[in-house]
């Protein structure tokens, strides 16, 4: 009787249901299995993107300047919604950071979050990010309104074209979007 109890609780198909149930529920290790799984974003076809209606958008700075939108036109920005509290948001952030710290001073981040910066800071400390991080005041451009999902992410030409617009963790390291950032970088 315990060979076949042991047998049937110690099965491979046991142990796999166990192990995924532990990916699933465990945070961190969530975490870590959505930046395994995160695909590069999808690139839009230049003559297919969106043009951005309007620059006009406030945004209060947590832990950099204040400034509008509009400072940012004719620009390349990557500007990504998120929140502390969002697995798929966390799951990116090691890689949104990895990026950032290669190209801080060739095009502009904006990271926008409903949250506190008490809230955010503690985060920040913890995994050691340095993103700016802002609050929206006023209403943003129409495109950034069109989903409630995060983490949603959006990489913006010098012309306001949007090449990228990305919902979900998705892996912003990659080479296929370090590439596109050279080349917009060079325009």
């Amino acid at each position: 009787m315990n060979k076949i109890f042991n047998k049937k609780i110690f099965s491979p198909s046991n142990i796999i249901f166990v192990i995924a149930v532990v990916i699933l529920l465990y945070p961190p290790s969530r975490e870590w299995f959505m930046r395994q799984i995160a695909f590069s974003p999808s690139v839009e076809n230049a003559k297919d993107a969106e043009i951005l209606n309007t620059y006009d958008w406030q945004l209060k700075g947590l832990n950099t300047a204040d400034v509008n939108f509009d400072q940012f036109k004719g620009k390349v920005v990557f500007i990504n919604f998120w929140a502390t509290w969002c697995p798929p948001c966390r799951a990116e952030m090691p890689m949104i950071q990895e990026l950032y710290n290669d190209y801080k001073d060739k095009i502009e981040f904006v990271f926008v979050t409903n949250e506190d910066w008490p809230v955010v800071e503690k985060f920040f400390k913890k995994n050691e990010y340095n993103l700016p991080v802002y609050n929206s005041h006023g209403t943003p451009p129409q495109k950034f309104t069109e989903t409630n999902s995060i983490p949603a992410s959006y990489l913006i030409d010098k012309d306001g074209q949007i090449l990228i617009s990305e919902t979900g963790a998705a892996n912003w390291n990659s080479n296929k979007v370090r590439q596109l950032l050279d080349d917009l970088i060079k325009k």
